[in-house]
């Protein structure tokens, strides 16, 4: 069902400049109608953001597939996840290959999408409780993707992020953000590259927006 959908929607993305090919084949692959509400189902191949609810969204797929892409993953890398929602996106990693721990602070959504991995075969490392202090158990991680907009950087994820790691995290207030990609050079050093104009919900936690 709906692989014809998919394989235009990879075309799409493709057309706006995404080329890895291991990103390209996850999105192929992936059924990302199961990850969105029935009632949006005859939207989830559209190239667009879908609300899941608790103020929450599905990311729009070239974002999804970007932020993975700015990664520069190998397979059997392990990878953070800061906001499980609607479990899209760590499926795609997932599938990739790669080793994924994915955090979610809204019990409804961590409950639900839990259950969904689970009915889908699919292997995430998940755990509720608050993102933004990161899962210092598992680091390093060689790759740390943040799903929702944060005011600054936590220090937290650039301390659990291994050498030669990536950091790819939205920075800025609550209706625009700048896409931060964080290359861990060693220690102390880092390199950064801002790619403007993103839109995520606000990231709330101890180390980004306090909640209100």
């Amino acid at each position: 069902m709906y692989e014809r959908e998919r394989l235009d929607l990879v075309d799409k993305l493709s057309e706006r400049g995404i080329d890895d090919i291991y990103v390209l084949k996850a999105i192929g692959e992936v059924e990302r109608h199961k990850f969105v509400p029935k009632a949006m189902r005859h939207h989830a191949y559209n190239d667009v953001a879908l609300p899941i609810g608790y103020s929450q969204t599905i990311s729009q797929p070239y974002t999804v597939a970007f932020m993975t892409q700015s990664l520069k993953l190998k397979p059997n890398a392990k990878v953070l996840e800061i906001g499980t929602g609607s479990g899209y996106q760590a499926a795609i990693l997932f599938k990739m290959g790669m080793q994924v721990f994915s955090i979610e602070r809204q019990f409804e959504i961590y409950n639900h999408t839990r259950k969904l991995f689970d009915h889908l075969g699919i292997r995430v490392n998940t755990k509720y409780g608050d993102g933004t202090i990161g899962w210092d158990e598992y680091a390093p991680f060689d790759g740390i993707i943040v799903t929702a907009g944060s005011p600054t950087i936590p220090q937290v994820f650039k301390t659990q992020l291994a050498a030669g790691g990536r950091l790819v995290i939205p920075v800025g207030d609550k209706v625009s953000q700048t896409l931060k990609i964080v290359t861990k050079i060693e220690d102390q050093e880092f390199s950064v590259q801002d790619v403007p104009e993103f839109s995520f919900v606000p990231l709330i936690g101890r180390e980004g927006w306090n909640q209100k």
